[in-house]
Formats: structure tokens, sequence, C-alpha cells
């Protein structure tokens, strides 16, 4: 059983920094893209940021030159730097990874970690 474990959310005041993380465990054979998505509430779930296993990013355009999102293969880890921050990223924010198991090629889920911004 595969399992993401988010770390890193918490509350912060506009302009601040955090950074979160999210490690991959279980039996993987292969780990393709990573990234995160956010879901405030009362809206849908966006993509922020992902990954390649060669390092080629994607942001989202409300957050390019605020977040820096970067891997670590050899631990199965994703991290979201995330400076200058803004009131409305408060969010929800969920890891996911493109990732093959016993079970073949599959999408996993983080449970989520919670980023609250204040004014």
């Amino acid at each position: 059983q595969v399992q993401l474990v988010e770390s890193g959310g918490g509350l912060v005041q506009a302009g601040g920094s955090l950074r979160l993380s999210c490690a991959a465990s279980g039996v993987i054979f292969n780990l393709n893209a990573m990234g995160w998505y956010r879901q405030a509430p009362g809206k849908q779930r966006e993509l922020v940021a992902d990954i390649t296993t060669r390092g080629s990013t994607n942001y989202a355009d409300s957050v390019k030159g605020r977040f820096t999102i970067s891997r670590d293969n050899a631990k199965n880890t994703v991290y979201l730097q995330m400076n200058s921050l803004k009131p409305e990223d408060t969010a929800v924010y969920y890891c996911h990874a493109d990732l093959r198991t016993n079970g073949g090629w599959g999408v996993s889920w983080g449970q989520g970690t919670q980023v609250t911004v204040s004014s």
C-alpha cells in the first residue's frame, strides 16, 4: 500500500513563507510526476505545481515567481517552497504522485495539509 505523507502546513502572515514536504512510501516500482494541488472552501481543486523525474516544472500562473517546487528522487519526496504568501493562497494543499505499484499505474493523493495566510 502506498502512502503520501505531507507536512509543513500552518498559519502564516501575508508576505511570509512556508515549506511543504510530501514523502511517498510503500511498494513503488516507478514514480513519475509529483506535485501539489490545492482546494479552497467553495472552490474546485486546482493544480499548484508539478515536477517530473527529470526536474521539468509546471506552475499555476497565480503562484509563478513566488512558489518553487523541487524533489529528491532518492527519497521519493517532493517539496513546495512558498514565499510571499497571500491570503488567497489559503487552502488545503494536497500532494499527488503518478506511480506504478504491483497493481499497475495510478495516481495517489496525500491526506492534505492546511495552509492559512492571514492578512
